[in-house]
């Protein structure tokens, strides 16, 4: 099956440990992180935090209102967390890489979708980049404002430090 693979990529001035922490914690902070234009809803049905976290969350794509329930994995423990989405199987991917200073990080949101039409392609790139985008940019600002308190996580994790790319 050929895929298409969408992503936006943004520079956070925060540490890549409570960015990932926010991302992680399905019950409290990523609800914060998210465009409300497009996403309508986010329950935890069970876990809450990282791996084996179930959500269901609803969408508005194109006009349309889309449901999902994912299942959170950690594939790399404090780096990536993945959200495959049970019914389609496609998967949408958060990676944090510290870029050495503790106070500066990269993140990455990608899908990768089945690939569809050249119009339907596009328009789901454009959809995705934009929602990403806006994604990141709410996460910059929940990452960054010094007043907030990001909860520990319950288990420590390795974040990686990026290399050239």
């Amino acid at each position: 099956m050929k895929t298409q693979i969408i992503s936006a990529t943004k520079i956070i001035n925060a540490p890549a440990e409570k960015i990932y922490r926010i991302i992680a914690d399905y019950q409290s902070n990523h609800p914060r992180i998210l465009p409300k234009a497009y996403f309508i809803s986010l329950e935890v049905e069970g876990g809450g935090y990282g791996e084996g976290t179930i959500i269901r969350y609803q969408m508005r794509i194109l006009g349309r209102v889309v449901a999902f329930r994912a299942l959170i994995t950690e594939p790399d423990p404090g780096c990536t967390l993945v959200e495959t989405d049970l019914a389609s199987h496609t998967s949408t991917s958060f990676t944090v890489w510290s870029l050495g200073n503790r106070d500066h990080a990269r993140v990455t949101i990608m899908t990768v979708l089945p690939k569809r039409g050249l119009i339907g392609g596009f328009l789901a790139k454009l959809f995705l980049t934009h929602v990403y985008r806006q994604e990141l940019e709410l996460l910059a600002k929940f990452a960054t404002r010094s007043t907030e308190s990001v909860q520990a996580t319950p288990t420590d994790h390795h974040v990686h430090t990026a290399t050239s790319k």
